[in-house]
């Protein structure tokens, strides 16, 4: 006989199976949550597993030599310039040419006298010959190649320019991400600071030591710090956005920044020695004196087509009315050029590339003193920002000081939170001055590796 509920009249067995979905159908709302948080931790895992790269100042800039776009550009250039000197070169080499060609004619008989008025029957042509033409003697072609030859220097130095100043513009991101980065941790210790602050300003107003105004007023500092800490932290997403799009990397890469802002020993240098430095290692100088001497030769190269030029040609083939018959013929010549008069064109070329040649001087005298107006000033930056950082430091020092003395007083009950308010306002204004100092500091002896040439040596 089957065991029976006793209330209901309902079959044991029957009974715990109804318990048993009832149970389960109560727990399935929370096993999908379960579920969910799982799914929720694996898409967390899975995000965190994003390729990361570890980078120093040095990486970068040589990693944006690898893959920015920009210098690539100019790389490809250089290579464009090469072909058109290969170019150029090719009309001093020799030019071979064949040809084979079949026709059937008829020729007006009166042409050739005596022979009547009428016309013949078809004839059959076949001819092949092969030609050559040389150039034996042109000066203005010379000159065109060397000038050809000078701009393939003229543009591996711009795309030497292009790169020094890809990795300084790089090396500025760097430095813009670290001192951003920096600012977040000092937002990060602001709103520990103001935290502590506000539970200081909650124990005293539970003893009556201080007011309900104090309170808010400690809460109202700690959200103004929590509303700085946000945005510095959306700087510092945007800066190392900007860091890769400098390098060239992809924005999936999590880069990690392994240098620090901070104040490191630099060698003096007088300005005399800063500008002979500049002098020797930076690259837009010497590419304008190469631009300067392709515009030489480019007038050269116009001025010598008032020279007489001298060419050779020949060519030999065979000719008949059946490919089985045909002859062989041979055609040899030299041929002399002697310009004479071209309507004046030739002079306006010249006077416009005079005109060229002096310009090009004048930017080599205005690239000369743009050098020197960068290393001086770079000079007087770094100078200035040395003493600004050791200025910020005491700055941050004394005011650390002042916001222990005004908790001291607001802890015994001789002034109001006001004063400890705005010694964290000044706090907080110290440090930034202190990380915009390390950032001009760093940036100011990136600028004078720049305005001297020498990158690489930072």
């Amino acid at each position: 006989m089957p065991n029976v509920n006793a209330r209901n009249g309902i079959p044991y067995r029957e009974s715990v199976m109804i318990v048993i979905i009832l149970v389960g159908m109560m727990c399935w709302p929370g096993m999908t949550t379960l579920s969910r948080a799982q799914d929720a931790q694996d898409g967390a895992a899975s995000h965190q597993l994003l390729p990361e790269l570890r980078l120093s100042m040095q990486d970068a800039m040589q990693a944006a030599v690898d893959n920015n776009p920009t210098v690539q550009i100019f790389r490809e250039r250089v290579a464009q310039a090469q072909e058109q000197a290969f170019t150029q070169r090719g009309a001093l080499l020799p030019n071979l040419s064949a040809r084979v060609s079949g026709a059937r004619r008829r020729f007006f008989l009166g042409a050739f006298g005596g022979l009547g008025a009428g016309v013949s029957d078809p004839i059959n042509f076949y001819e092949s010959r092969v030609a050559l033409t040389q150039n034996i003697f042109s000066l203005s072609l010379i000159q065109k190649w060397r000038a050809a030859r000078t701009n393939i220097e003229v543009a591996g130095l711009d795309s030497e320019t292009q790169k020094m100043d890809t990795m300084a513009l790089v090396a500025l991101a760097y430095l813009d991400t670290l001192r951003v980065q920096k600012s977040v941790k000092a937002r990060l210790a602001g709103v520990k600071l103001n935290k502590e602050l506000l539970r200081l300003a909650m124990q005293r107003k539970s003893v009556g030591m201080a007011t309900k105004l104090d309170v808010t007023r400690a809460k109202v500092q700690l959200e103004n710090e929590k509303q700085r800490l946000l945005v510095a932290r959306n700087d510092f997403g945007s800066a190392k956005l900007n860091l890769s799009r400098g390098i060239g990397l992809s924005f999936d890469v999590k880069l990690i920044l392994t240098d620090e802002l901070k104040l490191v020993p630099v060698t003096p240098q007088t300005v005399d020695e800063a500008l002979q430095v500049a002098r020797e290692h930076r690259v837009e100088l010497k590419a304008q004196k190469k631009r300067e001497r392709l515009a030489a030769l480019t007038l050269s190269s116009v001025m010598m087509e008032r020279v007489p030029s001298l060419t050779g040609s020949g060519d030999v083939g065979l000719i008949g009315n059946q490919p089985s018959r045909a002859l062989t013929t041979d055609n040899v010549q030299v041929l002399l050029s002697i310009p004479l008069f071209d309507g004046g064109q030739r002079e306006g070329r010249i006077s416009e590339q005079r005109s060229l040649v002096r310009m090009e001087s004048l930017k080599t005298r205005d690239v000369e003193k743009q050098i020197g107006l960068e290393v001086r000033d770079a000079l007087l930056t770094m100078e200035s920002t040395q003493q600004q950082v050791a200025v910020a430091r005491e700055g941050l020092r004394l005011t650390f000081q002042e916001l222990r003395l005004a908790r001291r007083r607001f802890a015994v009950g001789l002034a109001t939170n006001i004063e400890v308010t705005d010694a964290q306002t000044r706090v907080t204004q110290a440090r930034d001055n202190l990380i915009e100092a390390l950032f001009n500091f760093n940036a100011s002896r990136v600028n004078l590796a720049r305005a001297q040439g020498r990158l690489e040596a930072l």
